[in-house]
């Protein structure tokens, strides 16, 4: 757990725990493997959400970075789909640091070019 209460390898909160119907963080620290299930199925869902970002968005290169599948998964999953969305959209004039100060552009920078493609895009996806 991190400072600002992250739960788990991949730092998830506790309201995005309850979408997945994930109540116990106790029992989600102890098992690594749920913690995998569930990075999967955020991800499945922020490839929904995003999915006309990523089409419009990926190979463009905004404010120096290249945009990828992966890049804008990673920063959905850091700084929120919805932040992502209003970075993309507005072609990097519109910026947003996470609680520790990490920007989006870090985020699409340092996560840049990862095979995703076994990530299919899910309104639903259960863990």
């Amino acid at each position: 757990m991190n400072t600002l209460g992250y739960l788990g390898k991949y730092q998830f909160g506790k309201e995005t725990l309850k979408r997945f119907r994930i109540y116990n963080t106790i029992n989600f620290l102890k098992k690594p493997e749920l913690q995998e299930r569930t990075f999967v199925a955020y991800c499945k869902l922020n490839k929904w959400i995003l999915r006309k970002d990523i089409r419009r968005s990926v190979g463009k290169t905004i404010n120096g970075v290249k945009i990828t599948e992966s890049g804008i998964l990673a920063a959905a999953h850091l700084s929120g789909a919805g932040n992502v969305k209003k970075f993309l959209r507005s072609n990097g004039v519109v910026r947003f640091n996470d609680a520790y100060g990490t920007s989006i552009q870090l985020y699409l920078k340092k996560f840049a070019g990862y095979d995703v493609s076994n990530i299919k895009a899910n309104k639903k996806p259960t863990v």
